[in-house]
């Protein structure tokens, strides 16, 4: 109920218009038509970890690491590439206060899943931010985000399950190989008994260390499948 207020306090407050040129909205979303239709599509991907792959590799086949050490998760989704105007999008949501954009990023991001992820989790759970950060910014964009998604979707989900246990620099500043150091056993999960299927949400995936870590920290207490959702995924 406090989710459905929320956005509907978001719609009085943001009629939908087409975040990226100013037009009206289509089907009640905050974008048109003709921009839907040229944002960045990740059909061409890894089927384990969505990483973008060459055109010599075939869609939907498992990238080179993928086949050589799997990560920890079941699967991540992805609808988007993270570049122009979806970089933007998240940029401004992010770093910018525009909390409108998750709007669009959350319900873009939920009617993917729908069409791709059966059974659904029992459970979703944002990315934590660090306290420092949630301070610094005055929000969790990963929060907004599953909010979204998870009221499209009718699916419970709490932030407050998962937290991170020590601070981490920010991940674009750092290296592959630093990425995986930096978030190693930075997460902490507070179990629910019988919750054995949790989506794990963030806005965007990189190297996927940040993600790989937080799902160890599941699975150390006894979850049995996470699913990644995420709205876009870079190149390694």
């Amino acid at each position: 109920m406090v989710n459905n207020c929320i956005n509907n306090i978001l719609y009085l407050l943001y009629p939908t218009t087409c975040r990226l040129c100013g037009d009206h909205g289509s089907n009640g979303l905050d974008i048109c038509d003709g921009c839907l239709g040229e944002l960045p599509a990740n059909d061409h991907c890894c089927s384990h970890c969505a990483l973008p792959l060459p055109a010599s590799i075939a869609a939907q086949q498992k990238c080179m690491d993928c086949r050589n050490k799997p990560p920890p998760f079941n699967r991540l989704l992805a609808p988007y590439l993270y570049q122009q105007p979806v970089d933007g999008l998240i940029t401004n949501l992010k770093y910018g206060q525009q909390l409108v954009n998750s709007r669009l990023l959350g319900v873009l991001l939920a009617d993917y899943i729908l069409t791709r992820s059966s059974p659904l989790p029992q459970l979703v759970l944002p990315i934590p931010a660090h306290p420092k950060r949630l301070r610094e910014r005055g929000f969790n964009q990963a929060s907004e985000l599953t909010r979204q998604v998870a009221s499209r979707l009718k699916l419970p989900w709490r932030s407050s399950l998962i937290s991170r246990n020590r601070w981490t620099p920010p991940q674009q500043t750092l290296s592959r190989q630093q990425r995986l150091r930096n978030v190693s056993d930075s997460f902490q999960y507070q179990a629910i008994k019988g919750i054995k299927h949790v989506a794990l949400l963030d806005d965007v995936v990189t190297t996927g260390s940040t993600v790989a870590a937080a799902t160890m920290a599941l699975r150390s207490t006894g979850v049995e499948k996470v699913d990644i959702w995420a709205v876009a995924r870079t190149p390694r």
